[in-house]
């Protein structure tokens, strides 16, 4: 394991790049800190330099703001997350990892590299390699239907596999309108529970036919997981996934429990301040938007990927190919991933997914190329634009 170095910074440098118009923030400037709760930058010496281009970028960015998302109440307008998280792997070893802002606004508690973020839909790839895990055990048949593993899930005329939820080809419904216009309250304690929210409705089209991005689809696919392994979701991805990978920090997020170095969320309001975020339980999607996890967590998963190892060649190549409709059109989705091909203008080839739920929002991106990845994280969803290439750029000269 390469040497690291640990550089504690105060609040008042964390803070520095901050405009006191931005009420909650500004009231923390010089606020005591103690010492448990003071910033840690983790950063690799041979990798100093890209470390502080990419730091520079991270500071502009955050300074200048991010472009409100039309959902929110800062549409077109430009905004300041309450704190993010940023974390660069290369060549499978995290060289960077640092916060920005703050976890929690009353209390002035800064971001850190261990702070905990809701990452939305980027549950969907870890979801996918514990799949995956599965099939390259011989335990899981991605195209076997889907009755082998959750017999209590009804026939709908036509097979469901496994690999058309992963790949959103199965026709599962996403959320409709009633459920996307409140939050979510209810607890459910098992996966065969938060099925019944969906199992019953017809499907929205036929298995294969057309890609129909489908959290549900995903909450389907960890009761697979239950079938084929005899153990519950959580733990499985607990034993056989986190803990296998180092993921330390990454759990669901059960809103009873307490969790160390959990952020709490935000949403930003049209004149720039903040808000927490209605309260919602996030227990019926696990496998598709439902888990806790740090920035520095998600870079060591990618990188996981990157090679043969965790996962088989064949399955990694598997996970990152596009998948096809029935009549032969391809997808711009693996297995848990979106595909972006090098394009012209210099775009790099990336396999990439992004979250966004009540009050967080997420972003994992591999380089296959470059031996890259960034995960970057921050509590608030009230954003669209996120420029994650001028903070990941740096780091691929190491290739050229």
């Amino acid at each position: 394991m390469s040497r690291r170095w640990h550089v504690v910074l105060n609040l008042t440098v964390c803070l520095g790049v901050v405009s006191t118009s931005q009420v909650g923030i500004s009231q923390c400037r010089d606020a005591p800190v103690q010492e448990s709760e003071r910033q840690t930058l983790i950063a690799a010496p041979e990798y100093s330099k890209q470390i502080q281009l990419a730091r520079r970028a991270a500071l502009e960015i955050y300074d200048h703001g991010f472009l409100g998302n039309s959902g929110s109440a800062i549409n077109n307008k430009v905004g300041r997350p309450p704190g993010m998280s940023i974390a660069v792997a290369v060549d499978g070893k995290v060289v960077w990892a640092e916060g920005f802002g703050l976890a929690d606004l009353e209390q002035c508690v800064p971001v850190t590299p261990k702070t905990k973020f809701r990452i939305g839909s980027t549950s969907k790839p870890l979801t996918s390699a514990g799949v995956m895990l599965l099939y390259d055990q011989k335990r899981l048949d991605l195209d076997a239907p889907i009755q082998r593993y959750v017999p209590t899930f009804p026939a709908k005329g036509q097979e469901i596999t496994t690999r058309e939820l992963l790949g959103h080809l199965a026709g599962i419904r996403d959320y409709n309108a009633e459920e996307g216009s409140k939050p979510d309250r209810d607890v459910y304690h098992f996966v065969s529970e938060s099925l019944k929210r969906f199992k019953d409705d017809p499907l929205a089209a036929p298995p294969g036919t057309k890609w129909i991005y489908s959290t549900y689809g995903y909450v389907l696919a960890s009761a697979a997981i239950e079938g084929a392994s005899g153990q519950d979701f959580l733990s499985f991805m607990n034993d056989k996934v986190f803990s296998p990978l180092g993921m330390q920090d990454t759990l669901a997020d059960e809103s009873d429990k307490i969790i160390p170095s959990r952020a709490r969320w935000y949403t930003i309001m049209a004149d720039g301040t903040y808000r927490n975020t209605p309260y919602e339980d996030l227990s019926y999607k696990w496998a598709g938007g439902g888990f806790l996890s740090t920035a520095e967590d998600l870079a060591r998963f990618g990188s996981a990927l990157l090679k043969p190892g965790f996962l088989k060649q064949d399955t990694l190549a598997m996970i990152f190919s596009r998948q096809e409709t029935n009549a032969g059109k391809k997808t711009k989705y693996g297995l848990g991933w979106f595909i972006h091909d090098t394009r012209d203008g210099g775009t790099e080839r990336q396999f990439e997914h992004s979250g966004g739920v009540a009050g967080s929002s997420s972003w994992l991106v591999i380089y296959p190329d470059q031996g890259v990845v960034i995960a970057w994280v921050q509590n608030t969803n009230d954003f669209r634009d996120w420029p994650i290439a001028n903070v990941s750029a740096p780091f691929f000269s190491h290739r050229k």
